[in-house]
C-alpha cells in the first residue's frame, strides 16, 4: 500500500567478510579483534590497541593481519575465524596483577579463578571467547587457535577517559604484540 509506513523497501544487507571470500578473497591468516566500549574508560583498551596498529597497517609494516573492532563479541564473529591460522581478540581485564596477560582460549570452560570476566559467561547480548570457539566446532569444526590479551584497566566509567594506568599497560601490550605478530610466519611487522 502506497504511503503505508509498514511498506518499506529495506536496502540488501551489507556484504559480510565472508561472503567477501567466498567470491575468491581469502582471509588474512591472523585477525586481532579489539572488544570494548570507547566511551566506557578503560574499557576501551581493545579498540585502541586495534587502531595502533591499524597506523602500522597503513604504513606498510603489518601484513597478514586483519584488524577488526567491536563492542563485544557476538554471535556473528564466527564467521571471523573461518580460514584463519591464529586469532588474538584483545580486551580490557578489571583485576590483572600484571600490566597484561595472553590467555590461551580452549572450547572447554574456564577456570573462573585464572581468567578475567571477559572470558567466562553467554548471553543473547555478548558472547565468552571460549562459547565463541564452541559454536565454531559446531558449525565449522576444528578452530584455529585463539588468544586472549587481556590488558589491565581500572576505571570502567561512562564518558571516562583511558586512565594513567592502563595507558602504560597498553604501551607495554602492544610493544608485546608487535614483536608477536613479527614472529608468526603467516603475519609481519616491520620495524622502521
Amino acid at each position: 500500500m502506497q504511503g503505508d509506513a509498514r511498506d518499506v523497501t529495506r536496502p540488501n544487507p551489507a556484504p559480510t567478510r565472508a561472503r567477501c571470500r567466498a567470491s575468491g578473497d581469502r582471509a588474512a591468516p591472523v585477525l586481532v579483534v579489539g572488544i570494548g566500549n570507547p566511551s566506557r574508560g578503560d574499557d576501551a583498551l581493545g579498540p585502541v590497541l586495534i587502531s595502533r596498529l591499524q597506523q602500522w597497517q597503513d604504513a606498510g609494516r603489518l601484513e597478514g593481519v586483519e584488524l577488526l573492532s567491536d563492542f563485544q563479541l557476538q554471535i556473528e564473529h564466527v564467521l571471523d575465524l573461518v580460514d584463519r591460522e591464529r586469532v588474538i581478540i584483545v580486551d580490557a581485564a578489571a583485576s590483572l596483577d600484571a600490566p597484561y596477560r595472553l590467555l590461551p582460549i580452549k572450547t572447554e570452560t574456564v577456570d573462573s579463578g585464572s581468567a578475567p570476566a571477559a572470558v567466562l559467561g553467554w548471553s543473547t547480548h555478548r558472547l565468552a571467547p571460549n562459547a565463541l570457539l564452541r559454536l565454531y566446532r559446531s558449525l565449522h569444526g576444528e578452530p584455529p587457535p585463539l588468544d586472549l590479551l587481556a590488558i589491565g584497566g581500572c576505571s570502567f566509567e561512562l564518558g571516562a577517559a583511558l586512565s594513567a594506568k592502563a595507558a602504560a599497560n597498553l604501551e607495554v601490550a602492544t610493544e608485546w604484540l608487535l614483536l608477536e605478530l613479527q614472529c608468526l610466519p603467516t603475519g609481519t611487522a616491520h620495524r622502521p
